[in-house]
């Protein structure tokens, strides 16, 4: 009878340890469905979103750059407009910068906004954009810049007429001849310590090459951007990944998705952007391939066309 007992107790023992194994297996694979839908472009947005929101500048600017790279996206387009009105100037004039890369024309109004900002280089920033979209709001404030004279007579500040003067200074700006009003920080700051660091390396030689070789149709170059986005220079991958995104081959996409775990957070956030950008001309395309397949004739319609498209016999 205690021997009844006891097997009695330990079968209840091992149900109830089948049982938890069960649930913690239930949970598991709860949270690995889960885990499984935050990837591509669902994870890409959440450190894209996460970059935004946080508490150093530096951080949300990062996040306000890489939105470039997703042209034709309108919720990019709203969190750069969102970011015209960060309280960090820098983060305004990336935001600016970004919009008119992105040939964001329905940002129009966002960006004549911040033309009355009261940070000189933002302001030159939304004018550089909207040249950019072909918008002549972005006449009056070079022809202010050049006589410095605004139409409501407030004038410029001496600290921005020495800005102007000082050839340092526009260097830094990104103040090139023939191009117009390129803001510095349009290239992260850290980026920059780098590329002068290892200019014995050829660093910015190197990104500016591989920035050429966007369009390069050949296979063998989306291979070699694929290849360059591992690279130990963490400025090279940031520099592979925004030539893919140009690029727009979603063939790539699968290559560079590790890179959203870079341990690098640019890369992170380029990566996001590309696997983004690459998701969206993927699905462009298929929209467009089955729209075409609809606009075909069937087999059994072909004759009924052809006899149509020929002249009738006399």
């Amino acid at each position: 009878m205690i021997r009844n007992f006891l097997n009695t107790k330990l079968n209840r023992r091992a149900v109830r340890r089948s049982a938890l194994i069960i649930v913690i297996k239930v949970l598991v694979s709860a949270f690995t469905v889960q885990a499984c839908a935050q990837t591509g472009p669902d994870a890409a947005w959440s450190l894209i979103d996460a970059g935004l929101k946080q508490k150093k500048s530096a951080q949300r600017l990062a996040a306000v750059r890489v939105l470039r790279l997703i042209p034709n996206n309108p919720h990019a387009i709203d969190l750069a407009e969102t970011a015209l009105k960060d309280k960090s100037s820098l983060v305004r004039v990336t935001a600016a910068t970004s919009l008119g890369q992105m040939d964001a024309s329905s940002a129009d109004s966002s960006l004549k906004a911040a033309l009355n900002d009261k940070n000189f280089s933002v302001v030159m920033a939304a004018a550089h954009a909207l040249l950019l979209l072909n918008d002549r709001a972005c006449y009056d404030v070079y022809y202010e810049v050049f006589t410095g004279e605004r139409k409501n007579n407030s004038g410029m500040i001496a600290q921005e007429m020495q800005i102007l003067h000082d050839p340092k200074q526009l260097a830094e700006m990104g103040f090139n001849e023939g191009i117009g009003f390129v803001p510095f920080s349009g290239i992260p700051w850290e980026a920059f310590q780098t590329i002068m660091k290892d200019r014995k390396s050829g660093v910015a030689a190197k990104a500016a090459l591989i920035s050429a070789l966007a369009k390069d149709p050949e296979a063998r170059t989306g291979k070699l951007l694929l290849t360059v986005s591992q690279n130990k220079n963490w400025v090279l991958r940031v520099a592979a990944l925004e030539a893919i995104a140009e690029r727009g081959d979603p063939a790539l996409m699968q290559g560079i998705e590790s890179r959203l775990s870079d341990s690098k957070r640019e890369v992170r956030l380029a990566a996001a952007a590309t696997v983004i950008c690459l998701a969206d001309v993927a699905h462009a395309r298929a929209t467009e391939t089955k729209i075409a397949a609809t606009e075909l004739p069937t087999r059994a319609e072909e004759p009924q066309v052809l006899n149509a498209a020929l002249p009738a016999a006399k």
